[in-house]
């Protein structure tokens, strides 16, 4: 039996050394942290690698002859474990070099420029207009989008069952209640509400409407609300403020027109009209062949408005204009479709 004892010994030692010879052959070979990987996985794996695999099948060794097997098989994955450690110094090494060959960055060379953005026509055009009445002594206030049907309708002399009501076919939050504004008029009565004449001011804002669209009709479009009260107020200075700020706008050839008109907060009231700037007053698809185009609606403050804010009409008068910024800007820009300026296109919008 001890002769046999030691024949298993040698067996298992040269089984050993053969092992460890491969290992250290095959790790030669690892150029890669691929490869370095699948080298660990089959020598040193926690499953299935040939080291442990040994080291499981210890059970199978008689007493005497495991602990100088474990010993050996220990021996080995150690030695193993620590070439593999080497190795992956070795070849990390190797290939951050690489990497950082591959990307290095010329610190001398010019930054690129980022792309800049631009104001949206609507904007641009809403700033211009501001900054004209600004100029005329007007202050520009923002009002709410989603209004009353009190401040848009009734305090503007538009109780619930007039037919001026069928005019701004509009979206209702509540029924009767609230709704989106359609207009920027209801600012007029909040602004009177606050403000001891003399007044002076202009409102931007967005306004909604159920309307059919088309080249020069949206369901959301930008007015300008204008309003001027004071104790002398004539419609010759309507007519004044709205041609200076036509011409300013577009050119000091521009021609307006006042049409007679009716809205139920003014009174007497006029369309203006401006010259077309597309078609220069030949007739085109924006004016409907008409060489004319109007920017909105003005007229002497309704007295009735007058005594819902509590201003006395026999002591004050003032008027009121609404612009539409979008009709404004596709005269300025020559575009001939409104609804260019909601798409989102930016083969449309950097053009400007």
């Amino acid at each position: 039996m001890p002769d046999q004892s030691h024949a298993l010994n040698a067996e298992r030692t040269s089984l050993l050394d053969s092992l460890r010879r491969r290992a250290v052959a095959d790790l030669e070979h690892c150029e890669t942290s691929a490869a370095l990987t699948r080298w660990t996985s089959q020598y040193l794996g926690r499953q299935d690698g040939e080291v442990n695999a040994i080291l499981r099948g210890m059970k199978d060794i008689p007493g005497p002859e495991r602990k100088a097997v474990g010993q050996a098989a220990n021996e080995l994955k150690g030695e193993l474990e620590a070439l593999a450690s080497a190795r992956r110094t070795v070849i990390v090494t190797r290939e951050l070099a690489a990497q950082l060959a591959r990307e290095t960055i010329d610190v001398t060379l010019p930054g690129r420029d980022l792309p800049l953005g631009g104001l949206h026509p609507i904007t641009r055009t809403i700033r211009d207009i501001c900054d004209i009445f600004s100029a005329m002594g007007f202050q520009v206030i923002e009002g709410p989008e989603v209004e009353t049907d009190y401040y848009n309708f009734q305090a503007l002399n538009i109780p619930a069952d007039h037919p001026a009501r069928d005019m701004q076919d509009t979206f209702w939050v509540d029924p009767g209640q609230i709704l989106l504004r359609t207009q920027t008029s209801p600012n007029q009565i909040r602004i009177m509400e606050q403000t001891s004449p003399p007044v002076r001011a202009v409102v931007p804002g967005k306004v909604y409407r159920n309307e059919a669209i088309d080249a020069t009709h949206e369901a959301m479009f930008h007015q300008i609300e204008g309003l001027l009260i004071d104790e002398v107020t004539t419609m010759r200075d309507l007519r004044g403020c709205v041609e200076r700020f036509a011409r300013e706008i577009f050119s000091e050839q521009t021609k307006v027109r006042f049409r007679p008109s009716y809205f139920p907060f003014t009174e007497p009231s006029a369309e203006v009209d401006v010259t077309c700037i597309v078609c220069k007053g030949s007739g085109c698809r924006v004016c409907k062949q008409s060489g004319w185009v109007e920017i909105g609606g003005s007229g002497m403050v309704h007295p009735q408005v007058l005594r819902n804010v509590h201003y006395d009409p026999a002591v004050y008068r003032g008027f009121a204009f609404g612009i539409g910024v979008e009709r404004i800007a596709m005269m300025r820009y020559g575009i001939n479709e409104i609804r260019l300026f909601s798409q989102n296109d930016l083969r449309f919008l950097n053009q400007f």
